[in-house]
Formats: structure tokens, sequence, C-alpha cells
């Protein structure tokens, strides 16, 4: 299975919803909580060009937030990207 990172933070509705969807593939990730370490939401901005959470990549693929997850795996695209 491809290598997932998921950033992720503190009360955040959409990263829980998110780990729900990889966990229903059961696809295995590290998430990497913005919140526990100084520098570590800025490190994500400059990585992602965005400042919400989640951020996600599958390998080197670049998802998004949880709205784009979740439309990868409408399309039926998600599968593809997990098990390429």
């Amino acid at each position: 299975m491809t290598e997932i990172l998921i950033y992720t933070a503190h009360r955040c509705g959409y990263c829980v919803m998110a780990k729900r969807l990889l966990d229903s593939k059961n696809a295995l990730y590290t998430e990497i909580n913005v919140d526990e370490k100084s520098g570590m939401r800025e490190e994500m901005m400059k990585k992602t060009k965005r400042q919400t959470v989640p951020q996600i990549y599958i390998g080197d693929f670049h998802v998004g937030g949880f709205d784009d997850l979740n439309a990868l795996n409408k399309s039926g695209k998600l599968d593809s990207l997990l098990n390429p």
C-alpha cells in the first residue's frame, strides 16, 4: 500500500472524517498533529500552500483536504491511489 501522510489538528471534525474514510479502506497512515509541535503548522503551510487541516498526501500526490479525499472516493479513484 502507498505511504499516506495526513496533517491534522485537535478538535477538527474534517480530520476525524478523513481518518475514518482511510480506516474504512484499511489504509495505514502517518498522522502529524500540527497543534502538538511548535512550527509544525508553518511547515505544513509551506509544503502544501494551504492553511487548513486536514492536508493529505498519498505517496507524492497532494490530495488536499477531506472534501478532495471524499471526491476521489466517490469517483472510484481513491482505491487505485491507495493500491497502485
